[in-house]
């Protein structure tokens, strides 16, 4: 029992910490004139920043502690804020151009990410973050694959990077493609990563835009329950063919397959039922995105610009490439459908 607490203990000053850390960061994405930028974007480069010059060896349990116990503990919250009704309130245009975007960003990022020579682990990454919403994609899918710290680090920035390109350039284009409210506020909703920058690049353009951006971006976010189910899936198979393959010995999936994903789902179901009342909803998604920019400051203060740097250039332009493709593909989308 003493020695329990003791490693409790042992914990608190890491996670108190990232919580810190977390909580200048919120300040910081509070006091910018145009939220383009978002927390869990500061609080992980403000990490790493911090870990170039210290990184005091007290701290350290409890940042491993946070990176990986706390987001886990996030995700599961994040389930209370999902609500499958939302897509109802969108319609089927959002769905259509959105299933299109998902299949070019995991399809084409799998073969490009072959071609580059990416881990599979970074290359879907970067793709969850460019399809589905950017740093909560990520975090939430890094766990399920066993993501390591810079990899988290290098598909956060490579999303950030191009985001901030699009919340400039998109009014731009739309402006001058002349395009009406409802089909800007698609393509951004669709086309744009964190929700940040969504709603940066939809109000840049109109109030509607903004409006519709926002409500394409809520139904883009529920697409992390599948992705994240169809990542277990494959993590575990992986995980059971590469043991069967170094020890000739049969894998207990059990012991492989990340449960706390059934807690996320059993949130994310009681709240499209309508049984958790809105006010609890939003309190658990505020102490989600809370605790998960704690957990970014903590994967931040364990990673370092020069294991980032030994991954060479290909991991931003297979960002680069899969954000350009899903700007492209869910444009020619709507001129399909007659809103172009």
């Amino acid at each position: 029992m003493k020695t329990r607490i003791l490693n409790m203990l042992s914990l608190l000053p890491g996670f108190i910490l990232a919580l810190a850390i977390a909580a200048v960061a919120k300040v910081i994405e509070s006091l910018l004139p145009v939220h383009i930028i978002g927390a869990s974007v500061i609080a992980l480069f403000a990490g790493m920043i911090i870990n170039s010059f210290y990184r005091p060896a007290w701290a350290v349990p409890g940042l491993k502690f946070t990176s990986k116990k706390i987001l886990k503990f996030a995700i599961i919250l994040l389930g209370a804020s999902l609500s499958v009704g939302v897509i109802l309130s969108v319609g089927q245009r959002s769905l259509l151009v959105m299933v299109f975007t998902l299949l070019t960003c995991f399809g084409g990022g799998y073969l490009i990410g072959k071609a580059l020579g990416l881990n599979w682990k970074l290359s879907n990454l970067i793709s969850a973050g460019t399809g589905i919403c950017g740093g909560s994609a990520i975090a939430a899918i890094a766990p399920v694959i066993d993501a390591e710290d810079k990899d988290i680090a290098y598909a956060m920035s490579a999303t950030f990077l191009f985001d901030m390109a699009m919340v400039v350039l998109f009014p731009i284009m739309g402006r001058a493609m002349g395009l009406s409210d409802e089909a800007y506020g698609l393509w951004a909703g669709t086309a744009v990563n964190d929700t940040s920058s969504v709603v940066a690049a939809g109000y840049a353009f109109s109030e509607g835009g903004g409006d519709y951006a926002t409500m394409v971006k809520l139904t883009r976010t529920l697409s992390i329950i599948p992705t994240v189910l169809v990542f277990a899936f494959i993590n575990v198979r992986l995980a059971k063919k590469k043991h069967l393959e170094s020890t000739g010995a049969k894998v207990n999936i059990g012991g492989l397959f990340p449960w706390f994903i059934l807690g996320f789902l059993a949130l994310a179901a009681l709240n499209s039922t309508g049984i958790i009342p809105p006010e609890i909803s939003k309190i658990a998604k505020s102490t989600s995105k809370f605790l998960m920019v704690a957990a970014l400051a903590a994967i931040g203060l364990g990673t370092s610009f020069k294991d980032m740097k030994k991954a060479g250039l290909n991991p931003m332009l297979h960002g680069f490439i899969i954000s350009a493709l899903v700007v492209i593909v869910a444009l020619a989308v709507e001129w399909c459908m007659g809103l172009v």
